[in-house]
């Protein structure tokens, strides 16, 4: 079944999980992340990719219209206008949610709802495996494996994990990030509001194949 679905909600929400659970019911739509697409578009020095770096070399912040221009180049591949998609990061602005209509017919806006106590436990506990990847969070999600404080053994390679906070993640970075979003969302959220479904998303992995196929409407 073809699903065209914005997945909205605040840092630390659980984005990525719960695109991961929507693709186990819907394994053939296509997840359009903006940060794997301006990563993409960099690495491979696309016309497009080299618009955004002349911004980002000056520290500027990329403007609508080039990130408009790399969801639009996704969105005319044949594989998401057969397949659906599931947009992650996008839109963020008013601006990108009208032009995104422009473009497509977006069936529902998924909203993920989480204390904002849980999002600062989430992002400023979690770390990674510098050789696999792998994620964790010290507080929910630790390895199982400890080896002293702070250090643990990575569950899927086995090399040593220490708990490591990125530079941006501290409370008063995230408590902006979080205000600046609550401003963002409000008109965004007027914008969609007959297709807009809030889910619980404290602990989304708990959810069964039934509570996913009942929020997308399926």
């Amino acid at each position: 079944m073809k699903r065209n679905i914005i997945l909205f909600g605040p840092p630390g929400a659980g984005k990525g999980t719960f695109s991961g659970q929507i693709l186990k019911i819907l394994p053939d739509i296509v997840h359009i992340s903006t940060g794997d697409l301006f990563r993409y578009n960099l690495k491979n020095n696309t016309p497009i990719g080299l618009k955004a770096k002349e911004y980002m070399d000056k520290g500027a912040l990329v403007p609508d219209e080039v990130v408009i221009e790399m969801v639009r180049d996704k969105l005319n591949t044949e594989e998401v206008k057969n397949n659906g998609y599931i947009l992650d990061g996008f839109p963020r602005t008013l601006k990108q949610a009208e032009a995104l209509s422009k473009m497509t017919k977006v069936d529902l806006l998924l909203l993920l709802e989480v204390s904002r106590d849980i999002i600062m436990k989430r992002i400023l506990g979690r770390f990674g495996c510098k050789k696999c990847g792998s994620i964790y969070n010290k507080w929910t999600l630790p390895p199982k494996e400890k080896l002293g404080d702070d250090k643990w053994k990575c569950d899927k390679c086995g090399s040593d994990v220490v708990f490591e906070q990125r530079a941006d993640d501290n409370e008063d970075t995230l408590n902006n990030r979080l205000d600046v979003y609550e401003e963002n969302a409000k008109p965004l959220l007027e914008y969609y509001k007959n297709i807009t479904k809030a889910i619980n998303a404290e602990n989304t992995l708990k959810m069964t194949d039934d509570d996913i196929k009942k929020a997308l409407e399926i």
